[in-house]
């Protein structure tokens, strides 16, 4: 995606901003601009001129791949300014230069691919050999968007912040397939409908499909030999939701609308729980092991399913709310995503 103002714009806007020249055969000199019309162009320019950063890239074709290389990274380090938020100006260290967050990097990346893709689309003779490596080495660092986050790496030593995520290598239209995945896979009420614990949970009042679903995914969590194992191993120990705000957190938010919504958001959570433990517990003990079914687990199993699921409507024609593996971890718009489940 490309913003008005970006360095490496989308290949409709590409003659705005970008200017090419092919040097006979052996040589490719790329111009861009950073525009005045942009809103931050006054903090941007003053970093820029800090860094040193460059607006021409040069490409001799006769250049080694290290040389190639070493332009590229440039490019991508002015992409990175030119995708910068105000915020991450704002904490920008005049000698940092990046990465600077997931999507800063994601846009960056992507915008120089495109930008390669166009230009490199009208190139001939010895200069078709720049459009592999470039492209190549483009797309490698998007499929490792991992990085030692900025500001965390002194604190963590040599930990590395892991990018639960994944990124399309190319470009997806509406309508395309962005991924497949059996119906086998997916994890819906029916599960709970074929388990042991619906024996039980079947009689009680007023219990929905969704508190089953809560109740079943609290043990399948934990459970070894699970088909669902190595998906419930990817997910992380905590949502960080607002359901996890701590108390002086929420005081901040104290007369706003969304600490009302937290606090009966919670409060509900918390009788529903309280309905149904310890009492499910000292009751099947061997189905509702205490130590699975505590009130951090309860609270855990509500962040996955509100923040993890989707509406699917599977091949029984009746439209479920359901965990998908791999699915939740893309990133998508907010426009509408269509699934392909195979049988």
């Amino acid at each position: 995606m490309a913003t008005p103002y970006s360095l490496f714009p989308s290949a409709q806007e590409l003659g705005m901003a970008t200017k090419k020249k092919w040097r006979g055969a052996e040589w490719l000199l790329i111009t861009s601009i950073l525009s005045e019309e942009d809103p931050l162009f006054p903090d941007k320019m003053r970093l820029s001129n800090v860094r040193n950063l460059s607006y021409n890239f040069d490409f001799p074709v006769s250049s080694s791949k290290s040389g190639m290389l070493k332009t590229l990274d440039q490019m991508v380090q002015t992409a990175r300014l030119l995708y910068m938020h105000e915020l991450e100006l704002y904490f920008a260290e005049d000698d940092d230069f990046g990465p600077f967050s997931s999507r800063n990097e994601l846009e960056s990346l992507n915008s120089v691919l495109n930008t390669i893709h166009s230009v490199l689309a009208t190139a001939s003779g010895d200069a078709i050999e720049l459009s592999p490596v470039l492209e190549t080495a483009t797309i490698g660092m998007i499929k490792s968007l991992g990085w030692r986050t900025k500001g965390l790496a002194a604190e963590m030593g040599e930990k590395v912040m892991e990018l639960e995520r994944t990124v399309a290598s190319e470009d997806l239209s509406i309508g395309d397939v962005a991924l497949e995945v059996p119906e086998s896979l997916i994890i819906s009420e029916d599960l709970v409908y074929g388990s042991d614990v619906f024996d039980v949970l079947k009689d009680l009042d007023d219990i929905t499909s969704e508190t089953m679903l809560l109740l079943w995914s609290m043990r399948e969590r934990y459970n070894p030999s699970s088909k669902f194992r190595i998906y419930f191993e990817t997910l992380p120990e905590e949502f960080n939701t607002g359901l996890r705000f701590a108390i002086d957190a929420l005081a901040v938010l104290d007369g706003t609308l969304l600490f009302e919504e937290l606090t009966q958001a919670k409060e509900h959570l918390r009788q529903q729980y309280d309905t149904l433990f310890p009492a499910l517990s000292m009751k099947y003990p061997d189905l509702f092991k205490p130590e699975l079914y505590t009130w951090e687990k309860y609270l855990w199993a509500c962040e996955l399913w509100y923040s993890n699921s989707m509406k699917v409507v599977l091949t029984d024609g009746k439209l479920k709310t359901c965990l998908i593996p791999i699915a939740g971890l893309l990133n998508h718009s907010v426009c509408q995503v269509n699934l392909e489940l195979l049988c």
